[in-house]
């Protein structure tokens, strides 16, 4: 197959529903000789923060020299976004005749859209020797198309209600799925707060005879008010006036849970210098996630923010914030961001939401930050109409909304409105991230 013929091929399979279970994945891999086997893991579950601490890891042990592969999902705007050797995505070639090894292995079967991305994934990483492989859950854990693997190091990085229909419709369920990565034996990093499920992540890593380190416990970050902080581990391990990269006061717990995986790689023969770790964390670059750039409306090119936003001059400035938080606990963590992290005169909120989502717990808690809210709705089979969006709004804030046709609509309709004291907040839908992602920045694939 040829590139957009091998992408088309995947794009078909969105019509097989997801479907949780391992069998395919283990059959899959059995016909092409195990690819997995010959390679070391992280793997990385959790509600919120997955891409984050998978990020964080990958300019960790990049910087000390590692060939690193990476996996994640879902992607922004391509899905080569999901394949990446330290600074390199998989090139079109490379993901054209991988899928077709895919493809022609399967025979008559049918595997999901995950499936086949995940087995693309093994197979290249094991092509191309990597060190180590940091590999993202794509749903839940137990029962996920990535959990054929046995990792070094497991992460959990937290667990809050979200995929219900999938992973159940209680906090112990939903953890319950999480902690279906732990393995026998193999240390647990966890982000989990002191609920129901962190008496269930400890319960199976004690059953499994898995050392578990947890946030808060056993390992902590110190912020301090210039915005650097301090990693203090387990055993007295501490690293001070660390840089953080990342916008976000919950990036601080996402880079310790990263730097306590890294101190178990550490123990295990990777080598990692304190100046690799201070370098790294400057470098940690998560697209659509508290992305916050500037754009010359009327030339379109990125600029510099300025450093005081409500003196900022130049009336074709116009400030956006890219952030795929989509549910409860992620929209919590936007709106604290919006008040610690942000200056703005005015906040223009661009939003869609999936329909399969509880629109309610996430759009009437940033909708009252919002002086205008423009709802849309992405190319997606799932989104929700702007319709039904502003039904969801209490009478006080329905008369701040407005529609656009289109995200390009949307977009142009947030510039208009906005100043260059203004932001505009991209939020409620990775599928719309993406999109106005594309529009605003181009593809991030051809960013490297």
């Amino acid at each position: 197959m040829q590139y957009q013929e091998a992408w088309s091929y995947l794009d078909q399979l969105q019509f097989f529903k997801i479907k949780l279970g391992l069998d395919s994945m283990a059959a899959f891999l059995e016909g092409v000789h195990h690819p997995h086997q010959g390679l070391k893991f992280i793997h990385v579950a959790g509600t919120n923060g997955k891409g984050s601490v998978s990020v964080t890891l990958l300019a960790l042990l990049s910087e000390a020299g590692y060939k690193v592969g990476l996996y994640t999902s879902p992607h922004l705007t391509s899905v080569r976004e999901r394949f990446r050797i330290n600074d390199r995505f998989i090139s079109k070639d490379e993901f054209a005749e991988i899928a077709t090894i895919v493809r022609d292995s399967l025979g008559e079967r049918q595997i999901t859209y995950f499936e086949f991305t995940t087995a693309l994934a093994l197979l290249w990483f094991a092509r191309e020797k990597v060190d180590i492989v940091i590999l993202e859950v794509g749903l839940g854990g137990r029962l996920d198309a990535t959990n054929v693997i046995t990792p070094l190091v497991s992460i959990i990085t937290n667990v809050s209600m979200d995929h219900e229909a999938h992973l159940g419709t209680t906090l112990a369920q939903i953890a319950a799925e999480k902690a279906g990565i732990v393995k026998n034996r193999i240390p647990v990093v966890a982000g989990v707060a002191t609920d129901v499920s962190l008496d269930v992540a400890s319960r199976t890593c004690l059953e499994k005879e898995a050392p578990f380190y947890l946030l808060g416990r056993d390992f902590k970050a110190v912020r301090h008010g210039d915005g650097t902080w301090d990693y203090l581990g387990a055993g007295g391990r501490a690293r001070n006036n660390l840089p953080l990269g990342m916008k976000g006061g919950h990036q601080f717990d996402n880079t310790a849970i990263a730097l306590a995986a890294l101190d178990l790689l550490r123990q295990q023969g990777f080598t990692i210098t304190e100046e690799h770790i201070r370098s790294a964390l400057t470098k940690v670059h998560w697209p659509g996630r508290l992305e916050y750039f500037c754009l010359d409306s009327s030339s379109g090119k990125t600029v510099a923010c300025p450093a005081d936003p409500l003196a900022a001059g130049d009336s074709n400035l116009r400030r956006y914030l890219l952030d795929g938080a989509h549910n409860p606990a992620g929209i919590v963590s936007l709106t604290q961001s919006l008040e610690a992290d942000f200056v703005y005169r005015k906040l223009i909120c661009v939003w869609a939401s999936m329909a399969d989502k509880d629109i309610g717990k996430t759009l009437t808690v940033i909708a009252p930050y919002c002086h205008r809210i423009i709802f849309t709705r992405p190319e997606a089979e799932r989104s929700a109409t702007a319709e039904k969006l502003r039904e969801i709004l209490p009478d006080s804030l329905k008369e701040r909304s407005i529609a656009g046709a289109s995200v390009a609509e949307a977009l142009a309709l947030a510039a208009e409105e906005a100043g260059p004291e203004d932001l505009i907040c991209v939020a409620g839908s990775l599928y719309l991230v993406g999109a106005a992602r594309k529009i605003l920045l181009g593809d991030i694939v051809n960013e490297h």
